[in-house]
């Protein structure tokens, strides 16, 4: 069974960090494409990263360019995503999806791509 557990949210100032975690069980990453979305108060839930395992192809929403990074750790079948400079419209429960299929678009795959889902875990940034 596949499952995907994110871990790493909390509460952090304006301009702090975090470094949030999605580990999978039950498959391996080999060519799959992780990607990390978030749904902020109200808001429908956005895709705002992807990683591609085999070939390390990432993509990032402008939103989130040049403060987040994705990377992965296939011997750990963990994928981060590192968040610098947080903004308090970056408050959001963010998820990480997995799709057995490599992403060649030139722009982010959108949920209704992805077959698997974790729970999410909460980021709030404080002013």
């Amino acid at each position: 069974e596949v499952q995907l557990v994110e871990s790493g949210g909390g509460l952090v100032q304006t301009g702090g960090s975090l470094r949030l975690s999605c580990v999978a069980s039950g498959f391996t990453f080999d060519d799959w494409t992780i990607g990390w979305f978030r749904r902020a108060p109200g808001k429908e839930r956005k895709e705002i990263s992807y990683i591609s395992s085999t070939n390390g192809r990432t993509g990032y929403a402008d939103s989130v360019t040049g403060r987040f990074t994705v990377s992965v750790d296939n011997a750990k079948n963990t994928v981060y995503l590192q968040m610098n400079n947080l903004k308090p419209g970056d408050t959001a429960v963010y998820y990480c999806a997995a799709e057995p299929t490599l992403w060649y678009g030139s722009y982010l795959p959108i949920r209704e791509w992805y077959d698997y889902w974790g729970r999410g875990t909460q980021v709030t940034v404080s002013s």
